[in-house]
């Protein structure tokens, strides 16, 4: 059971696998979860969109595929991660890069611990958790 970070054809970021790792179980468990075996694979947005039309159906960039493989309390999935999309939102919303990608990084554990972004009501409630999660990051030093 891991926390695994791969790349493919783009250049790794710079974010600390260890602790990133142990924060995302830290997040998991405070909502009363495990971690099992959870793969971030970073890309760029000509393959999330190739992820995105092969197994969803949408033709459209994101930032982030999640494919959830949870049982039970054990959260489990890949998670796609598009930096090129990253980017361009870090620059949007005037944010850090690093700090706009710990969000992604936590926007997709947060789905697999099962709160959803479909509705008004549900977009709030994630970028709650969201703010939440980063919030306890920070005192870290990841």
């Amino acid at each position: 059971m891991a926390v695994t970070f791969n790349a493919e054809n783009i250049d790794f970021p710079k974010i600390k696998k260890r602790e990133t790792a142990d924060w995302i179980k830290s997040v998991a468990k405070n909502y009363g979860k495990q971690t099992g075996d959870i793969s971030y694979l970073f890309c760029t947005d000509d393959k999330i969109l190739e992820v995105n039309r092969q197994y969803l159906q949408h033709d459209f960039y994101t930032d982030i595929i999640t494919f959830d493989y949870s049982e039970g309390d054990c959260i489990s999935g890949d998670i796609f991660i598009s930096l090129d999309t990253v980017l361009s939102n870090s620059i949007q919303y005037d944010t850090d890069f690093i700090e706009e990608l710990h969000r992604v990084i936590i926007h997709g554990v947060l789905h697999l611990c099962g709160i959803n972004d479909k509705s008004e009501a549900e977009s709030k409630q994630m970028k709650e958790a969201e703010e939440k999660a980063l919030s306890s990051r920070k005192g870290s030093r990841i």
